[in-house]
C-alpha cells in the first residue's frame, strides 16, 4: 500500500478542464496536505494565469509554443515566478519529476496516453480520469504500472465506485467477486424516439442531465460510448472477463456503480453526482478526507430506478465486448475512430447516429499486428484515424 507523504506534491494533466478544476478546489481545501508542482493545458491560457495566481506551480505546460509564449509574457507582467514549457515531452517531464509525489491525470483523449505511462514508470501514486490510457494501452498499459510499482488509482465515478466497493485484499477479487456492474445516466436521449436520433444536434447532445462535463465526454454519454471505455477500463483495472461486467441505466446518478459478490450480495457505493468526491478519494487514499461535495440526503431521494440499455437507442455500447473479443490493439481502434467521429459531429460533418457507424466500420475493417510499444499503439492510433476520416467523408456525403 503506497501512501503519500504527510505534504505530497502534485501534478495535475488538465488542470484547465472540468476535472483539473475540481482538483484543485479539493486541494484549494487541504493547503496543510498538498502542493502543487506542475499544471498543463492545452490553450486556455488566462484560466491558466488565474491558477498559477492561486496555486503556484513550479512548472506550467501548454500544448504549443504560441499558447506557452502568451502565458509567459501574463505571468511575468504579474510577477509569478512559474515556468513555462510546451510539447509532449514537457508533459512527460512533469508527470515523472522526481518532486513529484502523484499525478492526476485529466487530459481527455490519446494525448494523455505518453505522459500516463512516464507517471507509471517512474512509480507515481496515477489517479486516472483518462480512460484512454487503459482502453488504448490495456495490457500492456497495466504491465508498465506494475513494472514502474506504481499505484493506480481510478477517478471515474463508476470505476471508483468499484474500488470502494471491493476487498481490501485485491488478491481475493477473483474467489469473492460475481460480475461489476457499471451505472450509466443514459444521457439526454434515454427516453428519445431511436427513430429521431439522427436528427440530433451538438448543443442537444452535450445537454447531460446530471453532470458538467466537457463537449467530448459529453457526446460520449449521449451515446454511450463513454460506458463502452469504461468496459474496457474496467476488465483491465480489476482484472475481470468481459463476460462479468455489466451495464445499467441508472437516470439519478446517485448509485455510482456496484459490485455482486458469489454469495448474492451486491456491494455499492452511493452519493451525489459531484466528481470532488472520487477525487478526494483518490488524493487520500486509503483514508478519506472532506471534498466540498453536498452530503447525500436520502429524505430527499424519492425513488432509485434502473433499467437495461436499449441497444437501438445506445448501438456504440456493444462495441466494448465486440472490442475486448478481438486481438489486442482492438480497443485502441475503437478509441481512435471515436474521437475522429466525434469530433466530426461537433463540427457538424457527420450525423449523430453515424457515430456508432464509424466506430463500427473502423473496428471491423482495420487490420494490425497487437502492439507492444507506444510506438506501435500511435501507429494503430493514426492508423485508426485514417480509415475513420475516411468513413466520416462517405458518411457525411451521404447526409
Amino acid at each position: 500500500m503506497q501512501t503519500l507523504p504527510a505534504y505530497a506534491q502534485l501534478t495535475i494533466l488538465g488542470s484547465t478542464g472540468s476535472i483539473g478544476q475540481n482538483t484543485l478546489d479539493v486541494v484549494a481545501r487541504h493547503p496543510q496536505r498538498f502542493g502543487v508542482y506542475a499544471l498543463t493545458a492545452a490553450t486556455q491560457v488566462e484560466r491558466m494565469v488565474q491558477q498559477c495566481a492561486q496555486f503556484r506551480p513550479v512548472w506550467a505546460v501548454m500544448a504549443n509554443e504560441a499558447a506557452a509564449t502568451a502565458l509567459a509574457e501574463q505571468l511575468r507582467a504579474q510577477r509569478l515566478s512559474t515556468r513555462v514549457a510546451h510539447g509532449p515531452q514537457a508533459l512527460c517531464q512533469v508527470a515523472s519529476a522526481e518532486p513529484v509525489d502523484a499525478v492526476m491525470a485529466a487530459i481527455v483523449g490519446f494525448a494523455g496516453m505518453a505522459p500516463c505511462l512516464a507517471a507509471a514508470e517512474s512509480g507515481k501514486r496515477l489517479m486516472l480520469a483518462n480512460k484512454e490510457a487503459l482502453v488504448v494501452g490495456g495490457r500492456w498499459f497495466m504491465d508498465a504500472v506494475a513494472r514502474g510499482g506504481a499505484t493506480l488509482l481510478p477517478i471515474d465515478s463508476e470505476h471508483s465506485a468499484v474500488f470502494q466497493s471491493l476487498p481490501d485484499d485485491a488478491t481475493t477479487w477473483a474467489e469473492r467477486v460475481e460480475k461489476i456492474i457499471l451505472t450509466a445516466s443514459g444521457g439526454p436521449f434515454r427516453q428519445r424516439d431511436p427513430a429521431t436520433l439522427a436528427a440530433v444536434t451538438p448543443a442537444e447532445a452535450v445537454a447531460h442531465p446530471n453532470w458538467v462535463m466537457g463537449q467530448k465526454i459529453s457526446v460520449d454519454s449521449a451515446t454511450m460510448m463513454n460506458k463502452a471505455l469504461e468496459v474496457i477500463e474496467a476488465h483491465h483495472l480489476f482484472a475481470i472477463p468481459p463476460a462479468r461486467i455489466e451495464v445499467v441505466i441508472h437516470p439519478q446518478s446517485v448509485v455510482h456503480s456496484m459490485v455482486q459478490y458469489h454469495d448474492g450480495s451486491v456491494v455499492a457505493q452511493l452519493g451525489t453526482p459531484d466528481m470532488r468526491v472520487p477525487i478526494a478519494y483518490g488524493l487520500s487514499w486509503p483514508q478519506r478526507m472532506a471534498s466540498g461535495a453536498a452530503p447525500l440526503d436520502f429524505s430527499a431521494l424519492g425513488s432509485l430506478t434502473f433499467e437495461s440499455p436499449d441497444p437501438q437507442r445506445f448501438p456504440c455500447l456493444p462495441l466494448a465486448w465486440q472490442a475486448l473479443a478481438m486481438p489486442e490493439g482492438a480497443t485502441a481502434v475503437l478509441n481512435a475512430a471515436n474521437e475522429v467521429a466525434v469530433a466530426a459531429f461537433l463540427q457538424q460533418r457527420l450525423s449523430f447516429t453515424h457515430i456508432a457507424r464509424v466506430n463500427r466500420q473502423t473496428l471491423d475493417a482495420l487490420t494490425y499486428q497487437p502492439p507492444d510499444s507506444l510506438e506501435a499503439l500511435q501507429a494503430i492510433d493514426a492508423r485508426a484515424r485514417e480509415l475513420a476520416q475516411t468513413w466520416v467523408t462517405r458518411l457525411g456525403s451521404a447526409r
